[in-house]
């Protein structure tokens, strides 16, 4: 398993649909995170270079809430 922003992502799986693992991140924003990334769309996470990795953690960081930061977000509103 390969571990990003808090969530261990399945190694054989596309890059495209494990991103969806990630808490906060749809489909539709997965999607944009991949396009900005500009791979071939059947790459799987066990293929990622670390700079591919580091890239998707500081595109989903700067444009996202995601994990912890949602989640802490989520249960504010609530109380």
């Amino acid at each position: 398993m390969s571990y990003i922003l808090g969530t261990n992502l399945v190694l054989n799986e596309q890059v495209e649909i494990a991103l969806t693992r990630i808490f906060g991140l749809d489909p539709k924003k997965a999607i944009q995170v991949f396009d900005q990334l500009g791979l071939n769309d059947k790459i799987k996470v066990n293929k990622l270079t670390k700079y591919q990795i580091d890239r998707i953690i500081k595109i989903i960081s700067q444009n996202y809430l995601v994990d912890l930061e949602l989640v802490r977000i989520i249960q504010k509103d609530i109380k």
